[in-house]
């Protein structure tokens, strides 16, 4: 974000753009169904973050909840977070074996500008839900079933502190009903 007038213009640092960011996303954003927290309230670089999404109405994602993980870098809001979901989900900008968004293969991440934000990724997420080329897709079972990287079965039902998951490979490719 850059703030001034008459041509001239600031730049807002890393930590108050991100202290911007916490502050609206524990207001809550719009009807409520996009909303996303720090995951460690004493990580002075303010790096983890966990996103929720619940899914769009007249889609096979409609009334489920996702949970996602951004990691912004020292380097954000220059360059894009890292974008994860913590459940399992068939969209066509996820990576089904680890859940991470591809950044070639989602808009908002493939053309990241200072100016996006967090809730920007989470709104645009949610609408890449309801398009056309998403909203049919088969989903995994309902239960957010997920594995760590040690293969242990594990179910998310809230902020684990865990960055060590990563989503089952979802053995059947995705296709429209």
């Amino acid at each position: 974000m850059t703030l001034g007038s008459g041509g001239s213009s600031v730049v807002v640092p890393r930590n108050f753009r991100l202290l911007e960011e916490l502050e609206r996303g524990e207001k809550g954003i719009g009807d409520g169904t996009v909303s996303y927290g720090m995951d460690d309230g004493d990580d002075i670089y303010m790096r983890s973050w966990t996103g929720t999404i619940i899914g769009p109405h007249n889609s096979v994602h409609e009334g489920r909840i996702y949970q996602l993980k951004l990691f912004c870098d020292k380097d954000y809001p220059e360059k894009s977070p890292t974008v994860r979901f913590h459940s399992r989900i068939n969209m066509t900008c996820v990576n089904h074996e680890t859940g991470v968004v591809e950044a070639k293969k989602f808009g908002i991440l493939a053309n990241w500008q200072r100016e996006y934000t967090m809730e920007d990724i989470l709104t645009q997420l949610k609408k890449e839900m309801a398009a056309p080329h998403n909203r049919k897709l088969v989903q995994p079972p309902e239960g957010t079933l997920c594995y760590r990287a040690d293969g242990n079965d594990l179910h998310l039902s809230g902020g684990s502190g865990d960055d060590n998951i990563v989503c089952h490979r979802h053995h059947k490719t995705p296709r429209a009903i």
